[in-house]
């Protein structure tokens, strides 16, 4: 598997293993070991060193981090390198500050050794476990769809392995891993899923529930590209920019499909400096194509506002700049205006 993932990443020379010390990633750590020590992987060079992020979250997290470093040099990675972060609170909830602080970490390792990629060591539980989040969550497609085995210089080429495999892994290589406790803590969404939610599932519904949904994210992941290239192309046709604001055209925002409609409305409200809107943003938003005159605005998340601009408001605004009337091949039907109002940094 990791063969595979570096031979699809163009053979990178230098990788870092990314190792919270448990069990997973510790497996991974050393199937990397290995191509560390052939020193190649097909015939390409190849070096692995390591890095482990020490979030501060729990009592005795630099005691793991450290041991985990030293475990990490005994299988013959070179650098191991060790970030501690302190993860700031956020309106998204603790896991995903934690991992925003995590990334950050990891670009700040990869960015410092030159590295051509980062290894995680997520696997086909992982998978599983976040396509279900999504579905409790009410997600779209792209949530749905799950991690992918690649992004950017992220790579995980474990997401085809069950837990139970990395588990054996490190029992193979006389490794001790650490246990995570936050992963059995009810408390967290992800670990309620984990140890009471997937369990249940398999109880009732039989086993091959986990491999059936990273199944399921797989397909996803290609209808989202799909999506995704085709709603990038369409928003590149259809904004038109004033300043700091971008308008998209209803008549043709009228023509399109929902899905696309949706997607190009999500990223005109990115374009400004806002936040992916919610499904009932969305439809607050597109519900603006059917109002009479002009209408609004909706607030969407991260400070922008959108507002429906009649034809005849264009029409009187145009008549009253330089000059006369509206210039020929100017506007011939509404818009939806997006803004940012909230402050800028300087």
């Amino acid at each position: 598997m990791l063969q595979d993932a570096l031979a699809q990443a163009g053979y990178p020379d230098r990788i870092l293993v990314a190792c919270s010390g448990g069990p997973d990633s510790l497996a991974l750590a050393a199937v990397a070991a290995y191509f560390a020590r052939r020193g190649h992987v097909d015939g390409h060079p190849v070096a692995v060193g390591a890095v482990v992020v020490d979030h501060q979250l729990q009592p005795g997290s630099a005691d793991v981090a450290a041991r985990t470093a030293e475990t990490l040099k005994e299988l013959g990675l070179n650098p191991v390198l060790v970030r501690a972060v302190d993860v700031a609170a956020s309106g998204f909830g603790p896991e995903a500050a934690a991992r925003d602080a995590r990334h950050a970490a990891l670009d700040e390792a990869a960015a410092e050794w030159d590295a051509d990629a980062v290894l995680l060591g997520h696997t086909l539980d992982d998978q599983a476990e976040q396509v279900l989040l999504g579905l409790a969550r009410g997600s779209g497609t792209r949530s749905l769809a799950g991690m992918r085995p690649a992004r950017g210089k992220l790579l995980r080429p474990f997401l085809g392995l069950r837990r139970a495999d990395t588990l054996e892994i490190c029992r193979a290589e006389e490794l001790d891993p650490w246990h995570d406790p936050t992963n059995a803590d009810p408390s967290f969404a992800r670990s309620r899923t984990r140890v009471e939610v997937m369990p249940l599932l398999e109880e009732k519904l039989g086993p091959g529930v986990a491999e059936s949904l990273a199944r399921t994210a797989a397909i996803l992941q290609l209808d989202a590209d799909y999506l995704e290239e085709v709603a990038n192309s369409t928003f590149s046709a259809l904004a038109e920019r004033s300043g700091r604001d971008v308008s998209l055209p209803e008549e043709a925002l009228n023509g399109l499909s929902p899905a696309i409609r949706f997607r190009v409305i999500a990223k005109a409200a990115a374009d400004v400096g806002g936040q992916q809107p919610s499904y009932q943003r969305l439809l607050a938003a597109e519900a603006l194509l059917r109002r009479k005159g002009s209408a609004g605005p909706v607030e969407l998340p991260g400070g922008v506002s959108v507002y429906r601009l009649s034809l005849a408001q264009l029409l009187a605004d145009g008549a009253g700049t330089e000059g006369a009337g509206v210039p020929r091949g100017g506007a011939r039907c509404g818009k939806l205006v997006f803004r940012l109002h909230k402050p800028t940094r300087s």
